[in-house]
């Protein structure tokens, strides 16, 4: 997929032990930025989720985030966004940020960055949209949650091609090289998603 004009992104509102971390999602919001990559995201000022929008943000970058109202609320929403839209609930929150995006690139990240991405997995799987998906595997952060979809394969209750449906970067470069590698959708997922 060479257009990438968009990349959705997540990440965890927490620093993470490792400032390795850190380090890696000031690193990629700079380089969306020097790429003319706009930024969608979660809409967080804290953690690695406050940390890549400063990355784009601080080297002239779009950033787009997307927050619902009670993390709104309790300050936890970025001001210094290119835009923030405030919504209604966490499902209006994944609806828009999923629109909005040519790709989706998951760090480290918790629980809520897990939901965002096996959502935005298995609705491609389902054909409900076609939007590449890449795993940033910096310091094999995300080796235990693939040896878990390896674990669902063994079992029988997905198929062994289900592994398409993502690719695993190892460095930062790779995250783009691999986009750039990815065939374009088949159909244009803003038009089909929900």
């Amino acid at each position: 997929m060479t257009n990438v004009k968009s990349i959705c992104v997540f990440c965890g509102a927490s620093d993470g032990k490792d400032p390795r971390h850190m380090e890696n999602a000031i690193a990629f919001g700079k380089m969306m930025a020097e790429r003319g990559i706009t930024l969608v995201y979660g809409g967080g000022r804290i953690g690695l989720m406050g940390a890549v929008a400063d990355g784009v943000m601080k080297n002239g970058g779009q950033v787009i985030g997307i927050i619902p109202e009670h993390l709104d609320d309790i300050e936890v929403g970025h001001t210094g966004l290119t835009e923030l839209i405030v919504c209604k609930s966490m499902h209006a929150r994944k609806v828009e940020m999923f629109k909005r995006s040519d790709a989706f690139v998951t760090l480290a990240g918790g629980l809520g960055s897990l939901d965002e991405a096996f959502e935005a997995m298995t609705l491609r799987q389902l054909g409900i949209h076609d939007t590449p998906m890449v795993f940033f595997n910096a310091l094999g952060y995300w080796d235990k949650c693939f040896e878990m979809i390896d674990g669902i394969i063994a079992d029988g209750f997905a198929r062994e091609s289900h592994k398409n449906l993502f690719t695993v970067a190892n460095t930062l470069e790779e995250i783009f090289e691999q986009l750039a590698a990815e065939p374009a959708p088949k159909f244009d997922p803003r038009e089909k998603l929900f």
